[in-house]
């Protein structure tokens, strides 16, 4: 649910309820550590490339804790009065509506900024509140402040790969929650996880991990970021579609990463190799 949305369409918190298990392949002790962090109220940051299952791991803790989660996109132009609330006309009167980061600290859900250096740094700061002892958010508007409630959770995410001095968490926002790292799963896993998203048989998941693989040996030889589970999946969901599987390569996992001709040339080079 993104910020658009939540203020287009006031959902009842229930409805963010995940009634369904999420796919979710444990890769160490990720789980074990974020049920230990909401159990003793401590905000969690999720760090690891695009694309290697942090928004999957978030929906798969909010269904085993039986918590709803809120999922905020976060994006240069995201204000704390997005996150908080604001004043909208309705016909005659003036109402206060409650922005994601409010409803989930009153109804004790799971709130999950993804992405959260994409954020304006004034924006940040009105999370510090809910990360310490305090555990409140005040809303100046109002003239109030809330106290969260003993459910509620703030989790982030970004990838370190991305930023820059310009872009980056402050210390003082970093040293506020429990980081865990992520990368993209092992081969064997990966395999797994392309068969049950993607629909495609062993042998071809196979050959899709190998060539993600491969692709991402190029990382700092002139691509910013490797190829990440996501798209091998997308890659599989058009093999299963029937479209060649040199062609749904190159359109899901060779021309998303890059534009630069040589780099294309080489990865098509690795497709073919490995699909003939």
């Amino acid at each position: 649910m993104t910020i658009k949305d939540s203020l287009s369409k006031e959902l009842p918190v229930e409805e963010y309820v995940i009634d369904q298990e999420p796919y979710y392949i444990p890769v160490g002790n990720e789980v074990e550590i974020f049920m230990a962090a909401y159990k003793n109220l401590l905000p969690v940051n999720l760090k690891g490339p695009t694309g290697c299952g942090k928004t999957r791991f978030m929906e798969y803790m909010a269904y085993k804790l039986k918590r709803p989660l809120i999922t905020v996109a976060c994006h240069e132009d995201l204000t704390a009065t997005d996150l908080v609330g604001r004043f909208l006309i309705k016909g005659d009167s003036v109402e206060w509506n409650d922005g994601p980061l409010t409803k989930a600290v009153k109804s004790g859900a799971i709130c999950y900024l993804d992405e959260v250096v994409e954020a304006r740094k004034d924006t940040i700061v009105v999370i510090h509140p809910l990360t310490d002892n305090r555990r409140i958010i005040p809303i100046d508007k109002l003239g109030v402040i809330i106290k969260a409630s003993p459910e509620f959770m703030l989790a982030i995410s970004y990838n370190p790969g991305y930023q820059s001095a310009v872009k980056d968490l402050k210390q003082s926002t970093r040293q506020r929650f429990v980081s865990i790292e992520f990368d993209y799963p092992p081969a064997d896993l990966e395999r797994q996880i392309v068969i049950h998203e993607s629909g495609v048989d062993e042998r071809t998941a196979g050959f899709l991990v190998e060539i993600g693989h491969r692709i991402r040996n190029f990382k700092h030889h002139g691509l910013e970021e490797g190829v990440s589970t996501r798209l091998m999946i997308y890659a599989g969901k058009l093999i299963h579609e029937g479209i060649d599987p040199r062609e749904a390569c190159r359109t899901a996992m060779a021309r998303p990463i890059t534009d630069n001709a040589d780099l294309q040339k080489s990865i098509d080079e690795i497709i073919s190799a490995i699909m003939e």
